[in-house]
């Protein structure tokens, strides 16, 4: 079957390289004040779901979920459950890093809940992207230039691999009470990142390249059909 992303929109500060672009069989949220993103880039959404505090209005738009205020989900994550509940497995998270703390932390968190889903996520924005990677491995192509840091999510990442990097490892145990994998570097050739029991987060500096990117990201992840 076709490769079939769904895009979920944030809270975003404007970058044309992040216009998303969706083809045939994808789907576009917008989660509260990523609505005016989407307006912005001339992308109409297929659904606006949030309590709207952010955006101060509710979307004139057929396909609306207006959410509490108070409520255990954040708009993202309730994005994020309803392309789930559609099918879809492939995820691009767009803003909700850089404002406020506890927002970049709840997103990055929403990297690894993806994993348990049997889903798959990338998260981009103010020039960073972000994945989560359980149990597997991961294949960067030798075009990449910049940093690259790893670390691991919560408890123990046991297996931990990196190859083709300026500081590799061999079958060592991430924590995640310790940063040993920040600040790593690309070297102009195949990097890998493996990972036999647990999950890391991986961050790089996004430079315009996120969606050509993303179909070798998807492939190397090894997730199933959408």
């Amino acid at each position: 079957m076709e490769k079939r992303v769904c895009y979920v929109v944030g809270a975003l500060s404007l970058s044309p390289s992040l216009r998303p672009c969706p083809a045939a069989g994808d789907y576009v949220i917008a989660a509260d004040r990523g609505y005016d993103a989407l307006m912005a880039y001339g992308v109409t959404p297929d659904l606006a779901v949030g309590d709207f505090d952010s955006l101060g209005y509710t979307p004139n738009h057929p396909n609306v979920i207006s959410l509490p205020v108070e409520k255990d989900d954040t708009d993202m994550l309730f994005a994020l459950r309803r392309g789930l509940e559609l099918g879809y497995r492939r995820f691009v998270l767009l803003g909700g890093v850089g404002g406020r703390l506890e927002h970049t932390l709840a997103n990055l968190q929403l990297l690894d809940w993806l994993t348990t889903q049997g889903a798959q996520g990338v998260l981009a924005g103010e020039k960073t992207a972000a994945t989560a990677l359980r149990n597997g491995r991961l294949v960067f192509p030798a075009e990449m230039t910049g940093g690259l840091s790893v670390f691991c999510n919560s408890g123990l990442a046991r297996g931990v691999c990196l190859s083709g990097l300026k500081y590799p490892l061999e079958d060592y145990t991430l924590t995640g009470s310790f940063p040993i994998g920040v600040s790593n570097q690309f070297l102009g050739t195949t990097a890998a990142v493996t990972v036999k029991e647990g999950c890391l987060l991986l961050l790089w500096e996004e430079k315009g390249d996120l969606y050509s990117l993303l179909p070798q990201l998807w492939i190397s992840r090894g997730a199933g059909e959408a």
